[in-house]
């Protein structure tokens, strides 16, 4: 699929459908009216071939969509698709059934007049999938209003539940359509979907009691069991078994289909019920009614001696009396006896046993169908709009849809397959008259000659069916009605005597002998216009009566069941009149179809099965050929190609094909039509090829579009190049302007904004300079608005000199000078970062760290200006111990044990009492005492809390003298000693004991207690260098150096 890009209006890229003619040999053509040889069905069902192995289902003839069936899921039908096909030219894009609603929606808008599709095919060929996909195309590309919502759901959610009670699975296809179907979908004056109506035709009322082998019963009897809630099924008195156990469901020996899932079916009916707005109450009734249905099908009758019939199946009469709210007995003698009125007299008279049988199929029968009938009713009536009377709206059009039947040819023919049938002669006949008119229509309006149109006129086969007195159904309709003893046979013989000469009918009895062998004797042929079909008589006149016995009409009218009630009406009952047959009711209805078809401008939908296996990719071209002639397609193609098989807008033409003239190329300046007339002669048209209308060109013959599609092929490769060339200069000078006008802008832009800004920044700054001068001049008066700004400048200054000069240590005591307006402040600040300072430098500190200080400081407490030597202690730090654990003998430590650890160990000389000997002693501080050593014995071991003091001198020589009770006989007197680390051991020695207030500092001399009641004294003098000494007098000296 080749793409090209346009300006549409809506500058959109669309896909031309002339694009595809250059791969018409693979693909085929889309438009069946570009075939060459149209009068060949071969050449048809080979292009129908070709687009088929493609994946390209829909192909046109003319405005009629023809779609195959692909068995498969394909990827065009997405919501991207659905925006592709939004508002596009049915020409323009490829063949679509998107393309085809769009067309009818956009012509409902803009012309204001009713549309309808009409979808047509045999069973199996997608009939129902299209109808679908339309109504999916409309609800996601129509407008919305407030209350639109809701009637999109129910459009859609009206499929599941005409499907599950109308459809079943056929030899042909698992989900037929045994109903024709037309739905009315209304739109208001702006194109947003506001309500709908379906109408129903002929449903196949007589699947319910039966159905050939193979096929299935409607769909809803398998969901019911299949997918219901226990407890609805035990209400319904059925079972979730196998449906072989249900009379009804097994003729045709197929109760599961694998493509088919009951279960599922359920829970979708069940929601779209609801959706559609059925109450719980109406959903119950409506499974009772279907329940019914089963039930009677499991009733059984006999005949006793006295050859009366006899319902042997009781279980099932009590359900069918609780289920459709009759008397069990009254409806147990009304399935038994038949009520004859006679003369203004009842008389009852019992039924045969095969009597009994067809009264109790023909009550299943009617209760079904006239339920389907109130369930069209209700689900119209939700989608009825509100607001207006259904079709009186000015304001608002209508889209039909039409799901019908396609043509039928059966092995076996009967009553049914000849409604549908006539039905499709009706549409074709409708069709071919439309079809014409329409290109009568176009021609006229485009001024040119109409050729009449040879074809077959189908009205001669609709009369042979519809004419009064004389057609088939009136014939059918009087041997129903005649008093004596009618049947098909008589019924047969009639239609011979009457239609006898008539050139599309013949039976055995009047057919020659090549023909005879072909018909029963209980058959007669109608030659349609797609074929001859021959139809067996038997059941026509039973199928036509389609009459439900008084007895069983009156039990029905009876009942308590609401939709029965609705169903069955005691009017007719008193109307003697008999009621119109299947088929007069199904004619006039087929009128009146006609006639809503007529006001409405039509689109066709044309259905093809490519295979009865329901296989994907498989192509029978047997079974396609038969479709296609029971279509009519062949005839249609015929009648549109009697015309013009190609007709463009001039515009189009004229834009797709300029560049083959030079003249056209690159732009026509004219008129169009002059235009594609100087083009068409450029092309060497000859004259009976084309026609030239007032707005459009005609083309006759396909070979000469083909021509010129190959001759736009061949061009197409120098155009690329020119437009390349062409655009590539085109697109840099405009880029080129584009940049040099977008430079001068912005310098413009630029130099306004620099200028402006200039400005602004010499005003303010004349009133800065302003405002700080008269600031300065009344700096001393109080604040006001005059001096509030050189104010704060002052402040602001302060501050940030204040940012840039903080102290950097606690040590450092520089601080800016402040203004005198701001000292009180500035003190603040200064104590503030001061305290600052301290806080990091404290929550910086090591505990090590910690500890040094706290002893450094109190020894500054301690010494600070008492004692000589205590500046030069300051910056040697303080150690943890003098004296390592190796110093101290092994003896010692066990003797003080682990309990009393040694904190702090020195050496120190300690002097004797008496004589003031020296001697070398470690002197150990623990967690308790102070220990004095020597080697391996203790000497003296003072308790902290036994000391009462500690005395030092204030210069510096490192005697301290501890002093100890005299009264205590484990002592023997002060110590004295001596150590180079004075400072240090005093302090760790004050901190231990917590004697730091029992320290005496004295100036020139120390008393210390020898024994009790004697005192020695130490003399302390300066001297040049350190000496001790004992003097005449008893005293210690001790001279030392000063230090300056």
């Amino acid at each position: 699929m080749r793409y090209r890009r346009r300006e549409a209006g809506e500058g959109a890229v669309r896909l031309v459908m002339e694009s595809t003619l250059s791969a018409r040999d693979r693909v085929g053509v889309q438009d069946f009216l570009l075939l060459e040889n149209y009068n060949s069905e071969a050449a048809f069902i080979e292009n129908l071939r070709r687009r088929y192995r493609e994946g390209l289902i829909y192909t046109y003839i003319g405005s009629v969509l023809v779609s195959v069936n692909p068995y498969r899921e394909l990827e065009i039908y997405s919501k991207q698709n659905m925006e592709r096909h939004r508002g596009v030219h049915f020409y323009e894009i490829s063949p679509h059934i998107f393309a085809l609603a769009d067309n009818s929606y956009r012509a409902l808008r803009t012309e204001r007049r009713d549309q309808c599709i009409l979808i047509s095919g045999e069973s199996g060929a997608g009939k129902t999938e299209a109808s679908k996909k339309i109504l999916q195309y409309y609800t996601h590309i129509c407008p919305t209003r407030n209350n639109t919502h809701t009637i999109r759901e129910r459009l859609l959610q009206s499929n599941p539940i005409l499907e599950a009670f109308g459809n079943a699975k056929t030899l042909r296809n698992d989900n037929s359509s045994r109903f024709g179907k037309y739905m009315d979908i209304q739109f208001d004056y702006k194109g947003a979907p506001i309500g709908g109506h379906i109408l129903n035709y002929l449903l196949e009322k007589s699947r319910v009691a039966h159905q050939n082998h193979g096929e299935r019963n409607f769909h809803i009897f398998y969901q019911l069991l299949e997918g219901g809630e226990d407890s609805l099924l035990k209400r319904l008195g059925l079972e979730k078994t196998n449906p072989q156990h249900y009379h009804y469901l097994v003729k045709g020996n197929c109760p599961r289909v694998s493509a088919i899932s009951d279960k599922n079916g359920w829970k979708v009916v069940r929601n779209a019920l609801t959706i559609i707005g059925f109450n719980e109450d109406e959903i119950q009734e409506l499974m009772e009614i279907v329940a019914s249905v089963l039930h009677l099908g499991n009733t059984q009758f006999v005949e006793d001696e006295e050859g009366e019939t006899q319902v042997t199946t009781e279980p099932q009469l009590r359900y069918l009396s609780q289920l459709l709210g009759v008397d069990g007995s009254i409806l147990k003698e009304a399935l038994t006896h038949k009520k004859i009125v006679a003369k203004g007299e009842e008389m009852i008279s019992p039924f045969s046993l095969e009597q009994a049988l067809s009264a109790r199929d023909s009550l299943a029968k009617a209760t079904y169908g006239c339920t389907f009938t109130w369930l069209v009713q209700k689900i119209n009536q939700s989608l009825a709009f509100k607001d207006e009377v259904y079709y009186s709206s000015k304001c608002s059009s209508v889209i039909g849809l039409l799901d019908i039947y396609g043509f039928e040819v059966f092995q076996h023919n009967s009553f049914e397959q000849f409604c549908i049938n006539y039905c499709n002669e009706k549409l074709q006949q409708l069709f071919i008259e439309l079809t014409l008119k329409s290109d009568q229509e176009e021609y006229e309006a485009e001024g040119i000659v109409w050729e009449r149109v040879e074809y077959f006129n189908n009205k001669i086969i609709c009369d042979l069916v519809e004419e009064k007195h004389k057609g088939i159904i009136a014939i059918l309709d009087e041997e129903c009605l005649r008093p004596e003893d009618a049947s098909d046979i008589s019924f047969l013989e009639k239609l011979e005597d009457t239609l006898g000469t008539h050139a599309h009918f013949v039976t055995h009895k009047m057919a020659n002998g090549k023909i005879r062998k072909a018909i029963g004797q209980e058959e007669f042929r109608l030659v349609h216009y797609a074929g001859e079909v021959n139809y067996n008589v038997s059941g026509f006149l039973e199928k036509n009566n389609d009459l439900l016995y008084r007895h069983l009409k009156e039990v029905m009218c009876r009942s308590e069941n609401r939709i029965i009630s609705q169903c069955f009406h005691v009017d007719e009952l008193m109307d003697r009149r008999r009621p119109e047959t299947a088929a007069t009711q199904f004619k006039i209805s087929l009128a009146k179809l006609m006639e809503i078809l007529m006001s409405k401008e039509p689109a066709y939908i044309r259905c093809i099965k490519p295979n009865d296996a329901k296989q994907p990719g498989r192509f029978d071209e047997v079974l396609i050929r038969r479709q296609v002639k029971y279509l009519g397609l062949m005839e249609n193609l015929r009648v549109r190609r009697a015309g013009f098989a190609y007709r463009r807008n001039y515009k189009v033409f004229l834009e797709r094909y300029k560049s083959l003239c030079p003249d056209t190329w690159p732009n026509w300046h004219g008129k169009l039509s002059e235009g594609v007339a100087t083009l068409v002669k450029h092309l060497n048209y000859k004259p009976e090829e084309y026609k030239l209308g007032r707005s459009k060109i005609f083309i006759h013959f396909p070979r000469t579009l083909f021509l010129t599609e190959d001759a736009l092929e061949a061009r197409k490769q120098t155009i690329a190049i020119t437009l390349q060339t062409s655009w590539r200069g085109y697109s840099e000078r405009a880029k080129y302007h584009r940049i040099r006008q977008a430079v001068i802008v912005i310098q413009s832009w630029w130099r306004g904004v620099k200028g402006r800004r200039k400005a602004q920044c010499r005003r303010q700054a004349a009133n800065t300079i302003r405002k700080f001068i008269k600031g300065f001049i009344l700096r001393n008066e109080p604040r006001c608005l005059d001096n509030e700004y050189f104010l704060d400048h002052v402040r602001f200054s302060f501050l940030m000199k204040v940012k840039r000069n903080l102290p950097k240590s606690v040590l450092d005591k520089s601080w800016p000078r402040p203004p005198p307006s701001l000292t009180e402040a500035s003190e603040h600040l200064h104590r503030i970062c001061m305290h600052n300072l301290v806080n990091d430098y404290i929550t910086k500190i090591q505990p090590e760290w910690k500890k040094q200080l706290e002893q450094k400081v109190l020894a500054s407490a301690i010494f600070s200006g008492q004692k000589d030597c205590y500046p030069q202690s300051v910056p040697k730090l303080f150690v943890a111990t003098r004296l390592e654990t190796d110093e101290i003998n092994l003896k010692i430590l066990q003797t003080l044990g682990k309990d009393n650890k040694v904190k702090y160990g020195v050496d120190v000389i300690k002097y004797d009492r008496h004589g003031f000997r020296a001697r070398v002693r470690q002197l150990l501080l623990t967690t308790s005492a102070a220990v004095l050593v020597q080697e391996a014995k203790i000497k003296q071991c003072i308790d902290y809390s036994a000391l009462l003091g500690i005395s030092v001198s204030s210069l510096s020589d490192g005697f301290f003298v501890l002093h100890i009770p005299t009264a205590d006989s484990k002592q023997k007197g002060d110590l004295v000693l001596q150590c180079d680390h004075v400072i240090e051991t005093v302090t760790k020695l004050a901190i231990m004991a917590d004697k730091i207030h029992n320290i005496n500092i004295s100036q020139d001399r120390i008393r210390f207690a020898i024994a009790r009641g004697k005192e020695g004294v130490i003399d302390f003098t300066c001297g040049s260098d350190l000496r001790v000494i004992k003097t005449k007098n008893g005293h210690l000296s001790v001279t030392t150096p000063r230090i300056s």
